[in-house]
């Protein structure tokens, strides 16, 4: 059954996102004439990230940064380089449409843990690594539970919880969850950080993911 069911995760996956692109190609046009306005070139942000049984692919997202440097020619902190128009991009989770080419390319699914990043491999405790017996997702558990306030443990939690206790039910109301989450902009940042805290195989640490 579970089999099946993942199956049928897959079909609606390509379904949806397909979907999704053509009733939202307008509003991506404009996300993408905006940020080619006021940041320039490239429109799209890429950047490699781990997927299902740890396989290494690229993510795309609209750009939220500047390339901003300072005088020796090393880019600026995330705060410094995160533009008024790449705030608002993140606090309505806009800047991850583009991650439906990922969905249509079967490298992400509709709902899954979130991808991280490819410099966190050797980082994990073989039980945390568990998270990448599924897919990852656009929508997920931790989005849907807590976002970049929850800290590395509960978020680790959340995702092996949905790992042994996946279902197409379970995927549905992650994926209302996440819809609410997004509507009333929930969790888009960690306590003083841009984003979040970054992963270094401990509990806390002081420095940002982009």
């Amino acid at each position: 059954m579970r089999k099946f069911g993942l199956v049928i995760k897959r079909v609606f996956d390509i379904t949806s996102a397909f979907l999704l692109l053509l009733v939202l190609s307008p509003l991506l046009l404009i996300v993408a004439l905006v940020i080619l306005v006021t940041m320039g070139r490239p429109v799209l942000f890429s950047q490699p990230r781990l997927g299902q049984h740890g396989r290494e692919f690229k993510i795309y997202k609209f750009r939220t940064m500047s390339f901003a440097r300072d005088k020796g020619g090393e880019l600026l902190s995330d705060d410094a380089r995160l533009t008024r128009i790449g705030k608002l991009l993140r606090s309505t989770t806009l800047d991850e449409i583009p991650e439906l080419l990922n969905v249509i390319k079967g490298d992400m699914s509709a709902v899954g843990p979130r991808p991280l990043l490819v410099e966190y491999r050797d980082l994990y405790t073989p039980e945390q690594w568990r998270r990448h017996e599924m897919p990852p997702g656009m929508a997920g558990p931790v989005l849907a539970g807590g976002r970049n306030i929850l800290t590395w443990e509960e978020k680790f939690q959340q995702d092996l919880n949905y790992v042994d206790n996946w279902s197409l039910g379970l995927d549905f109301q992650i994926l209302i969850k996440t819809v609410k989450s997004v509507l009333l902009r929930e969790g888009i940042s960690a306590a003083n950080h841009a984003t979040m805290p970054k992963f270094t195989g401990e509990l806390k640490s002081p420095e940002e993911e982009d």
